[in-house]
């Protein structure tokens, strides 16, 4: 049973103050490689298509040659969105069982937190790498009044990998895309076809670089060789 993988890595890093987050250090290396590597390391993924900005392609399709990571079997232009990208990602990757979602500022993740979503995805169709919420959360009107505080043990935030059955993602967001639906990630999308998305318990460690301050986390939870 093939499982494989599109990693997202076409976004704009609007919030780094004129730093590109994938190709900022991290510990000796660009960012986007140690996301890449953790999908190179797991035994459950045969293959993965990289989706980046149209003036990066021959960069990534360089760092990938760099680094052996032989499991990138394409490397994509994206859309004008995230969720353009990840079905252009899709199509190009091809028919596979399961298909892992990542984006490629994530990277902390570890191939056994990818595991443990493809083995989830193939028992019950869909797996969403998710943690509980720490905080207390209040809805909150444009004015700033707060109207509500749903119960902090039905809230999960949530992360990436998501991963999915391929024809069925595939399918749900071809019709987004026709439907003109906007959803802020896969499993909304897939929620949205009127599929059941099922959670999994993620890693706190497994942050998103978005801000600068994301960015020196990173590096203080790594602690690899070349960190300060």
């Amino acid at each position: 049973m093939s499982a494989g993988a599109v990693i997202v890595a076409a976004g704009s890093s609007s919030r780094m103050r004129g730093t590109d987050k994938l190709w900022a250090d991290l510990c000796g290396a660009p960012l986007i490689a140690r996301t890449i590597v953790a999908f190179q390391a797991c035994p459950d993924v045969g293959r993965v298509v990289l989706v980046t900005l149209p003036e990066c392609v021959s960069r990534m399709e360089a760092l990938c040659a760099r680094h052996g990571f032989s499991k990138v079997s394409d490397v994509r232009p994206g859309g004008v969105t995230r969720q353009e990208s990840v079905r252009l990602g899709l199509e190009a990757l091809g028919s596979c069982d399961v298909v892992a979602v990542h984006d490629g500022a994530r990277p902390l993740v570890t191939p056994e937190l990818v595991s443990r979503g493809i083995q989830m995805a193939r028992e019950r169709g869909s797996a969403l790498c998710a943690v509980r919420a720490k905080s207390t959360i209040k809805r909150v009107r444009e004015d700033g009044a707060v109207v509500g505080t749903p119960p902090r043990e039905e809230l999960w935030e949530a992360q990436t990998p998501q991963v999915f059955r391929y024809d069925e993602l595939l399918e749900a967001h071809r019709r987004a895309a026709v439907e003109g639906v906007e959803c802020t990630d896969d499993a909304a999308v897939m929620e949205a076809a009127g599929h059941v998305v099922w959670v999994y318990e993620g890693d706190y460690r497994n942050l998103k670089v978005t801000t600068p301050e994301d960015l020196s986390l990173a590096r203080a939870l790594y602690g690899g060789e070349g960190c300060e």
